[in-house]
């Protein structure tokens, strides 16, 4: 049910700020995202969902599965709706949640969970690998991006300096550890459900088996993936500081 996130890829409840104008009022910014609450939403309650109340005297196999998968899809449709957009990254989500659901619902063998927990953050890697051999590596869209850093400023430094081909070949090898970050998050999504969840689908043990992957595949997973990808954006921040000449707050996209 869970998968590679930059982290868990995470949303909030603060209200919209308007900013007033000479010309009117500007829009309303989207709301800043609070991973903690995401955390408790996406992670915390499905697995206790799972784990408590999959009992054939509370909600029973299957009601406990569809409530607590309730949550995360619900979680990446609201905050598509909040944001009034919703990214790739979060729809894969919300699919790889509802092929949880199926797997469980149908009745089939766990090591198809395993091969989706693997399949999900797999095939990201493999996207991401092979587009180092394009014009547009993804590490342009998943790190070295306008959202996280002023693009046009740093193109800009970078052109007045000669440096521009040297970065392009930064970004090379930044991809190709990107995909390594995936590929680990596949390896061990898969290791992680083969050893956890062993019974069949549709069963009590296979929703507490469910319940404690979700909670185990944030520490095991998760976190050593937040922690891999904040490496690649410093090391991407360091090559990018000596190429231009720029200090990281100058590089960074204020928000």
């Amino acid at each position: 049910m869970h998968d590679h996130r930059s982290p868990p890829t995470t949303a909030s409840t603060a209200a919209p700020v308007a900013a007033t104008t000479a010309g009117g009022t500007a829009p309303p910014r989207p709301p800043q995202r609070n991973p903690l609450f995401e955390i408790v939403v996406t992670i915390i309650v499905p697995a206790i969902i799972l784990m408590q109340l999959s009992s054939a005297e509370r909600l029973g196999t299957t009601g406990a599965l569809v409530l607590a998968l309730s949550f995360p899809v619900g979680w990446g449709l609201w905050e598509g709706l909040t944001r009034r957009k919703l990214s790739w990254l979060a729809l894969l989500g919300v699919v790889s949640t509802l092929l949880t659901g199926g797997i469980g619902l149908l009745k089939l063998d766990p090591q198809w969970l395993a091969v989706k927990e693997a399949a999900v953050p797999g095939l990201i890697g493999l996207a991401v690998l092979g587009s180092n051999w394009t014009r547009w590596p993804l590490i342009r869209i998943l790190v070295f991006n306008p959202s996280l850093f002023d693009v046009e400023r740093i193109q800009r430094a970078l052109a007045e300096r000669g440096n521009t081909v040297p970065f392009e070949l930064r970004l090379r090898t930044g991809t190709l550890l990107l995909a390594g970050t995936f590929g680990f998050s596949s390896v061990m999504n898969y290791v992680l459900a083969r050893w956890i969840v062993t019974s069949p689908g549709g069963t009590e043990a296979f929703n507490q088996e469910l319940g404690r992957l979700t909670l185990l595949s944030y520490p095991f997973i998760a976190v050593p993936s937040m922690i891999m990808m904040m490496g690649l954006m410093f090391w991407l921040a360091r090559s990018l500081k000596t190429l231009t000449g720029l200090d990281l707050g100058d590089m960074l996209r204020a928000h």
